[in-house]
């Protein structure tokens, strides 16, 4: 399993999640097992394999912090989604931009500009696009003003600066 497909399955959580009042931890507890994987991966081939410690510890990891950061997720996409009241975003648009908002956020070890790219090549696969469109370009514009304003923030400031 690629870390693409573990993603997509992450999304899926995420995506479940937005219909059910279950926790995170529950439906992991439910789906995330060789079981489940056996029998979805029946219908559907992304869960004919079953993820590896590593790929399962990251699932577990974007799935819970999307779960715990929900609402400051869905802020950042009601911001950024001009002329579009949040209540009728897609739900597997919302889940693929939460996913996406908090590896920026939460997951230094994930490239931004990777986890924008594959967002929306997931997203693809779901929507329409128009809507692939739509999203990219909220996450282009939260990567810009949101990182990009931490990044600015974080660097030091050059008139404190003694050479050695």
């Amino acid at each position: 399993m690629t870390r693409s497909n573990a993603r997509e399955i992450a999304i899926h959580f995420i995506f479940e999640l937005s219909f059910s009042q279950e926790s995170a931890q529950s439906l992991l507890e439910e789906f995330l097992t060789p079981e489940a994987f056996q029998r979805l991966g029946e219908e559907e081939p992304l869960y004919a394999q079953f993820p590896n410690a590593r790929q399962k510890a990251y699932i577990e990891s974007l799935v819970l912090g999307v779960y715990q950061h929900a609402q400051e997720l869905d802020g950042y996409i009601e911001r950024y989604a001009q002329g579009w009241r949040f209540s009728r975003i897609d739900r597997v648009a919302v889940a693929v931009m939460r996913a996406c908002m908090y590896e920026i956020l939460y997951m230094p070890d994930v490239p931004n500009s990777a986890a924008i790219d594959e967002a929306v090549e997931i997203a693809k696969g779901y929507e329409s696009q128009e809507a692939c469109a739509f999203i990219n370009g909220i996450l282009g514009t939260f990567m810009r003003e949101v990182v990009d304003q931490e990044d600015k923030n974080d660097a030091p400031d050059s008139a404190g600066e003694t050479a050695e």
